[in-house]
């Protein structure tokens, strides 16, 4: 073998030796699991971001992001917002791609059922990116309800308490068309029909359920308290219900209505105006939604809490009979100094 053999098989031999070291080190950085954790890391990457806070959040998260620069000034790299999952044995190759294509990892968002729009817009902004002072903002704007059709008053009957995949970065006007064809899909043609044979509207019959869903917490009496209340509605009774009186007076902490309370100036004061309210006063469940299309038909028009303080009530046709029941709650909540 002569010198120049030789030397180009050294020269050979080193290239060899260089490109298996630029592949092992390509593998190391890109190809091999960059995250051990148990649970998933999760980023969250904002509008405001740039490539050297995303690769920060990557550390933070204890995902190992040694290269991720480098992918970025090769391949180009522009920041996508959005929530992004990193999985036990992600490769950083695997995790780049993703979010450089803004390959989101959705959010189980379940609508709550909450007294308050403002609550609602807290939580919202809790699990979205969302400001929760504009999304209160828009929900309390005539305009922006009517654009889906409702008012400030009925909107809440919009929100079904279901669990929703959505991304994190979704606006609150998409959003919002979301919820409304879950509302459609929701209102199934034998929920229509059933709310259209009561001679109630969607927004009638969630108002309905809201007070039944604050009266009780048990699920089995809701349809019993639902046929109650629209036998009150049928003979021209007023509703005369303790709940529409905590909202009116915007004190949820109320734990006994007094005589004082239900003078409070409002049209939601079911015991000075007749009728339904106008609009939910929190967002039911769905239980409750269904306990009113499903009601029980009876003659009682008058319900106690029942002295036991088991969330369930005493019914009762005639007002003698709901005096009596009354009067054995009223003394067990002096027992208890309830005021």
């Amino acid at each position: 073998m002569t010198v120049s053999h030789k030397r180009i098989l050294y020269i050979g031999t080193l290239c060899l030796v260089a490109l298996l070291l630029i592949c092992g080190v390509v593998a190391g950085l890109f190809l091999t699991p960059c995250y051990s954790g148990e649970e998933r890391a999760l980023i969250y990457v904002v509008p405001a971001d740039n490539p050297s806070d995303v690769k920060h959040k990557l550390n933070e998260a204890d995902v190992r992001s040694i290269g991720f620069s480098l992918l970025g000034r090769v391949v180009g790299y522009k920041v996508r917002p959005g929530r992004y999952a990193v999985s036990r044995g992600d490769n950083l190759l695997s995790v780049f791609r993703r979010m450089r294509n803004g390959m989101q990892e959705p959010v189980n968002l379940t609508i709550p059922s909450v007294r308050t729009m403002d609550r609602l817009a807290e939580y919202l902004s809790q699990h979205l990116m969302l400001d929760s002072a504009e999304v209160a903002q828009s929900f309390a704007d005539s305009v922006f309800c009517g654009r889906y059709g409702y008012n400030v008053q009925t909107l809440p009957a919009l929100f079904i308490p279901n669990t929703y995949q959505v991304y994190w970065t979704i606006s609150l006007d998409e959003f919002m068309s979301r919820m409304q064809r879950e509302n459609k899909t929701f209102w199934t043609q034998q929920r229509e029909e059933k709310a259209a044979a009561m001679g109630f509207s969607h927004e009638e019959i969630v108002t309905l359920a809201s007070i039944i869903e604050e009266e009780t917490a048990n699920n089995g009496e809701k349809p019993m308290i639902a046929g109650m209340y629209i036998r009150r509605l049928q003979i021209g009774m007023p509703l005369q219900a303790d709940p529409t009186v905590k909202f009116a007076l915007g004190d949820f902490s109320l734990r006994r209505i007094w005589g004082h309370h239900l003078t409070v100036d409002s049209p939601y004061n079911t015991y000075k105006n007749t009728g339904l309210p106008p609009g939910p006063i929190r967002i039911p469940s769905v239980a409750g939604i269904d306990a009113v299309l499903n009601y029980v038909p009876h003659d009682c028009i008058y319900m106690c809490a029942k002295e036991d303080f088991s969330g369930t009530h005493n019914f009762a046709r005639t007002y003698g009979e709901h005096l009596k029941n009354a009067r054995r709650y009223t003394k067990a909540l002096n027992e208890r100094n309830i005021n």
